[in-house]
């Protein structure tokens, strides 16, 4: 009996109000179920109450989203954040630990711009905090104060990496993305690769060439109205084919 994969996301740790919330954006969930045909499971930001391995045995992919917050630049050896920066301890805790572990057993992950960060910090590496300071580089925020449909609008090309799986899954060498982030990457994470870049050079796309599955990090938002992009529905298309492929396997 057909049975479609179980894809975990790890939550944000947020105050509603005076209380705790574990929270995911709803248009990850959509990419999930819709472009994935997988089942989402949210999982909660327990930090080390969370058993991870529990996690691991549970799901048939992760995705690690993007979010409002800041991976703690403690966790990289970055300068302290301005003041007013959102930080997410808890989710720090739970998915800084949990990615190298799943890459490890082979399970399929997709990060998405914090998510992205993530990736690259557990692995080693580091991040610029405020990519537009940094001199030579473009200023990929968004404007807030625009509507979503301009906020999520595409905003530059990417340059896709001969050889790589984002070329062979775009069929293309470039591709016009959205722009929504703050940081980006300062220096790889061991053993990545790079799989696209911006016009100045910043690393959007990276992978884990000796991943036993499915390893890969973007940092634009292919989670937005993912139905209207043939790229993307193409990305969580494989994504979803990977998990199945896990799910199918004897663990």
């Amino acid at each position: 009996m057909f049975r479609k994969p179980l894809i975990g996301i790890p939550a944000d740790r947020r105050t509603v109000g005076k209380h705790f919330f574990h929270m995911v954006g709803e248009k990850y969930i959509q990419a999930v179920a819709q472009g994935a045909n997988a089942v989402p499971i949210l999982i909660p930001a327990m930090g080390s109450e969370a058993d991870l391995q529990e996690v691991i045995d549970s799901c048939d992919g992760l995705l690690f989203s993007g979010s409002a917050s800041n991976v703690d630049p403690q966790h990289y050896g970055g300068p302290a954040s301005l003041p007013g920066t959102l930080h997410d301890p808890a989710r720090d805790a739970t998915t800084l630990p949990l990615i190298p572990q799943a890459i490890a057993a082979g399970m399929p992950v997709l990060a998405i711009c914090r998510g992205f960060q993530e990736m690259n910090v557990a692995y080693g590496g580091t991040l610029w905090q405020r990519i537009h300071e940094v001199p030579g580089h473009l200023d990929h925020r968004d404007d807030e104060s625009q509507s979503l449909e301009r906020q999520y609008a595409p905003a530059h090309e990417v340059m896709l990496e001969p050889g790589g799986l984002l070329k062979k899954i775009a069929g293309s060498d470039r591709l016009e993305v959205n722009s929504l982030h703050w940081q980006g990457v300062q220096t790889l994470g061991k053993g990545l690769v790079v799989e696209a870049r911006a016009p100045d050079g910043v690393i959007e796309a990276f992978r884990d060439p000796a991943a036993p599955g499915f390893a890969l990090a973007v940092q634009w938002h292919p989670e937005w109205q993912f139905e209207k992009n043939s790229f993307s529905r193409a990305l969580f298309g494989a994504f979803g084919e990977a998990s199945r492929r896990f799910a199918g396997t004897s663990r």
